[in-house]
Parts: C-alpha cells; sequence; structure tokens
C-alpha cells in the first residue's frame, strides 16, 4: 500500500506535457474562404433543384467557353438549363445585403457602395457565346436568369420579377419555381414544344464539347477577373456628373436610388439644378 502511496505522490509532482493550443492547429479562415465556401453551398442549393426538374429538361453547370470578346477569352457560365419551351442561362451571385439596380444602368450597387456589373449585361455576354455553338435557329430561345441567396434585398425594376420577361431576378430557394411558372406561360402561347427531344439532345452536347476542362486554362480566367477586379476597384470613385467634386457614399446612394437623377450621381449644388 505505501508502495502505490508513493507512486501516486511521484505521479502528481511530474511536470504535465504541454498540449497543443487546439485553435492553432486549424487553418485560418479568410474572407476568400468564407465567400468560395457559401458560394459551394449555394451552388449545392441549385443543383438539388435542377436535378428535380421534369424529364423532358437537361442541364450543364459551371461552363467553359471560348468568347473573344471576353476579357479572359473566355465566358463561365453558371447554369444552362434545356427545356422543351427555353433555354434559360443561368447567373448566380453570392452577394449580401441590399441590390440597387436598373435595365437602363451598366452597373450595379451593393449596398449603395460597392459597384458590381449588371448582371443581365453580362449574361447577354454568356448568351452571345453560347449561341455561337449552335444552329441559328435556337438563338432565340434564350431566357436569361439571375439568382441570389436570400441574404439579400433587392431595389430594381420590378419587370425583373414578371414571369412575362425574359430577364427575370430570383432567390436561390425559387429558381426552380420560377423555371416551372416560365415554362408554363410559354406553353399557354405554343401550342407545341419549341424544342424537341432531339434538339435538346443536340444542344446539350454541343455546349457539353465547347465546355473547357483543363484546370489550368479555367485557373488563369479566374486570375484574369480576379486582377480585373482589383484594377476597377482601386480606380473607382464617386464624383459628381457634372462638376467631378468628389462625393460622399451617402449622396452617391442618394442619387442612385433616385428616379429623378437617372441613374447619374450629383453634388449636393446640382443636385438643384436637375429637373
Amino acid at each position: 500500500m505505501l508502495l502505490f502511496l508513493n507512486f501516486l505522490k511521484k505521479k502528481k509532482n511530474e511536470p504535465k506535457p504541454k498540449q497543443a493550443n487546439a485553435t492553432s492547429s486549424k487553418p485560418k479562415r479568410t474572407n476568400e474562404h468564407v465567400a468560395t465556401r457559401k458560394g459551394e453551398i449555394g451552388e449545392y442549393k441549385i443543383d438539388i433543384q435542377l436535378d428535380q426538374l421534369p424529364k423532358d429538361c437537361r442541364y450543364l453547370s459551371d461552363l467553359l467557353v471560348k468568347n473573344p470578346k471576353a476579357r479572359s477569352g473566355y465566358s463561365q457560365i453558371d447554369h444552362v438549363v434545356l427545356t422543351p419551351y427555353g433555354i434559360f442561362a443561368i447567373e448566380t451571385k453570392n452577394y449580401q445585403g441590399t441590390i440597387y439596380g436598373g435595365k437602363d444602368r451598366k452597373t450595379w450597387l451593393v449596398n449603395g457602395k460597392f459597384k458590381m456589373m449588371n448582371p443581365f449585361v453580362q449574361n447577354y455576354g454568356h448568351i452571345k457565346a453560347l449561341t455561337s455553338f449552335i444552329d441559328e435557329k435556337y438563338h432565340d430561345l434564350f431566357i436569361s436568369m439571375v439568382s441570389f441567396t436570400k441574404r439579400c434585398t433587392f431595389k430594381v425594376d420590378l419587370d425583373y420579377r414578371k414571369i412575362a420577361s425574359n430577364e427575370i431576378i430570383v432567390y436561390d430557394i425559387e429558381l426552380s419555381e420560377f423555371i416551372h411558372r416560365k415554362v408554363s406561360v410559354l406553353k399557354i402561347h405554343h401550342k407545341e414544344p419549341l424544342l424537341t427531344e432531339s434538339d435538346i439532345s443536340i444542344i446539350y452536347n454541343a455546349f457539353a464539347k465547347a465546355n473547357i476542362t483543363d484546370p489550368k486554362v479555367r485557373e488563369e480566367h479566374k486570375l484574369v477577373l480576379q486582377t480585373n477586379a482589383s484594377v476597377e476597384k482601386t480606380s473607382s470613385r464617386s464624383t459628381c456628373t457634372v462638376c467631378n467634386k468628389p462625393v460622399s457614399d451617402k449622396v452617391k446612394t442618394y442619387c442612385l436610388s433616385n428616379k429623378k437623377f437617372k441613374g447619374k450621381t450629383y453634388c449636393y449644388e446640382h443636385q438643384k439644378t436637375v429637373q
């Protein structure tokens, strides 16, 4: 018994090994990693919806195709959905906040501060790139759709939310619903499908063949976009349209949200001169 007590006393007095800091072994989560992860989750939610579309529909995701008119020489299309009544080109956005935009504006705003290209202008370029791989008879069947996460609030033209439009803005969770609704409207206007099963297969195969899967090319395309975005962010500033005087973000937001100014920014003095 005495030996056992001496053993315990010895163990108690022995220095304990240092434990590694649990947090130090984990990789640091940068804003880029968080954004990438959120983007992956968003795409996953959309893929689930697209998987549940009717059997007469087919879709492709993450297409990279040649586009001589694009800065990088390529266009990257998030999703293309082929239905008997139309071809949906879908651009997905992973922003958080209020989205300000209109049909007559080349750039939109996020939270009244950060510029983004009008996503429908961007998607128009994507559609033009896709049309180069298919017969001309299919060119007028495209519907441009832009999907934002529910972390956003829309302050955009109401036409973008109308099913009758061929430019539709949606939340990611309602994507498949709007596709169904749009197809239903098109069915009313067209007694026969606009695309046969054979047509859909031909278009699908053409896009699949045009898709570039080379990781090196995809990485180069990504780097070009990131470089351009950095340059635009550095060079952008808010100034009055008339006198070029710098204005605050608050003044800029006020002007862009007021239809009176038609998407232009004015300093306080020149706001009074606009009729």
